[in-house]
């Protein structure tokens, strides 16, 4: 029976938002609670072996405090060297981990898992597409293949693929290669939907790449935006199943890589975008219900502080009715609304408090409507803002659920993303992204970038580009 080591450490780190990750705000997965998650009952399946150690992930912000990786690689490290012998190692990474001290926290991680196992195991590791992928990560994970889609609805399909090569790889006593080419492209993900063209056309060759002989897997990463790295780039990685293919899969990965190189310019949003004031002013003028306007620049899917009240400030300058916002995280202005006690008028400031960069503390009258579990909710002048004790990440009707609140009520909603998430596609009348300012903010330029490889689009404009096996 195939021994198989399973465990990850996955986060997507925004180098521009300077509040560091802590252990404490990672969930930690072990031991039997491991053999829970789906790609494991994929691998129990398959009559595989597992060997757990651990799964940590938490929610996108600032890089990952130095001693708190440590601890965490080290557990996972333990582990293996405890399993003693395995036939292989099956990993749930991200690509855009970035560590203090340490940098690119992947590569890292990945050779301390080589360095346990010795050179015989195969390394699989499933990415996240928005991955910066150093050439330091291939020199030690024989397969390493990427989501599909973005917004993301293949994500345990993704993991499942990384689990499958993995056991076939070893039945059929294969070596695979996995080979990389990086166009000097840095887009953010919201400019690379995977069901919009051009992304369309470029990720449906995938498959057909994956069906060739000697070819496993075949993956497109945009990249991670917001995180100020070296290896901070699309990437294009295709997995051959030994030596004998590795140059039929860097001819595929030169020719992926040429053709999203030719259409960086043509990549574009799905939605309608302008400035706060221009988007409010777009859905103020729409007559379906309800219109959802993305907060961008304070996306915490990607990064962002998440406390940003600048869109409030904009809404009730305007006198916006029957609009909610959802949410802002604020401790001290959800104790101050426990304190006052529902029903309480209040004259409060609200965000600004973790992003001082890019905002400022708002001042709020209003009326506490509700208090919960996870926060509160003051209403201002026909404005629900909703108050989290905790950052969290508006991604479902869950998010606005747990504060009693329907977002089909409402003419206008505001939530902290870049591109919606399916759950508010399918209720959306209409979609508009607001180019806000923030730790994610679209506008790339605004950002002060010191360790990007230059040249690089869109930061650079004018100069020429070749793959590696173009050039003359």
């Amino acid at each position: 029976m195939l021994r198989i080591a399973l465990g990850g450490i996955s986060h997507e780190s925004n180098t521009f938002n300077p509040i560091h990750t802590g252990l404490e705000d990672f969930e930690i997965i072990r031991g039997e609670n491991l053999l829970k998650l789906k790609v494991s009952k994929f691998l129990l399946d398959a009559g595989v072996d597992i060997i757990p150690t651990i799964y940590a992930r938490a929610l996108p912000s600032g890089m990952i405090k130095y001693d708190a990786y440590i601890r965490m690689r080290d557990e996972l490290i333990g582990g293996l060297r405890e399993a003693r012998k395995v036939d292989g190692v099956c990993l749930i990474l991200h690509g855009a981990m970035e560590i203090e001290k340490i940098g690119d926290g992947e590569s890292d991680l990945v050779e301390a898992v080589r360095e346990a196992v010795g050179e015989d195991p195969i390394i699989s590791a499933s990415l996240d597409l928005h991955g910066n992928i150093s050439p330091r990560l291939l020199e030690n994970a024989d397969i390493l293949t990427a989501y599909r889609t973005a917004p993301h609805i293949d994500i345990e399909e993704t993991r499942i693929r990384a689990a499958r090569l993995l056991i076939e790889s070893l039945r059929n006593k294969l070596k695979p290669r996995s080979v990389m080419v990086k166009p000097p492209v840095l887009l953010p993900g919201e400019l690379v939907v995977t069901d919009v063209e051009p992304a369309l056309s470029l990720y449906s060759q995938l498959r057909k790449i994956d069906g060739m002989e000697g070819i496993l897997s075949s993956s497109i990463l945009v990249g991670m935006a917001w995180a100020d790295s070296p290896d901070a780039s699309a990437s294009i990685i295709v997995t051959a199943s030994n030596d004998r293919y590795e140059d039929k899969a860097l001819y595929e990965a030169c020719r992926l890589a040429e053709d999203y190189w030719r259409l960086r310019e043509e990549f574009h949003y799905e939605v309608d975008v302008g400035s706060i004031e221009e988007t409010i002013e777009m859905a103020e003028s729409l007559s379906e219900t309800p219109i959802f306007i993305s907060d961008s620049g304070d996306n915490v899917t990607a990064g962002a502080a998440g406390d940003l009240a600048i869109f409030v400030e904009h809404l009730l300058s305007r006198r916006v009715k029957g609009a909610v916002v959802g949410g802002i995280i604020d401790p001290i202005a959800v104790k101050y609304c426990r304190d006052a006690g529902v029903g309480s008028n209040v004259r409060i400031e609200i965000g600004g408090r973790l992003d001082n960069v890019n905002g400022y503390p708002v001042e709020v009258r209003g009326k506490v409507m509700k208090l919960t579990e996870r926060g509160a909710i003051l209403r201002s002048n026909g404005v629900d803002i909703l108050l989290t004790s905790r950052r969290m990440a508006w991604m479902s009707l869950e998010s606005f659920e747990a504060f009693g609140v329907n977002p089909r009520d409402y003419r206008i909603v505001v939530v902290k993303l870049g591109y919606l998430t399916p759950d508010f596609r399918r209720i959306a009348a209409k979609s508009i992204m607001a180019l806000s300012p923030g730790f994610t903010n679209q506008i790339l330029n605004q950002l002060e970038y010191r360790k990007v490889k230059r040249p690089l689009y869109p930061l650079d404009k004018e100069f020429l580009w070749k793959p590696p096996c173009r050039e003359s």
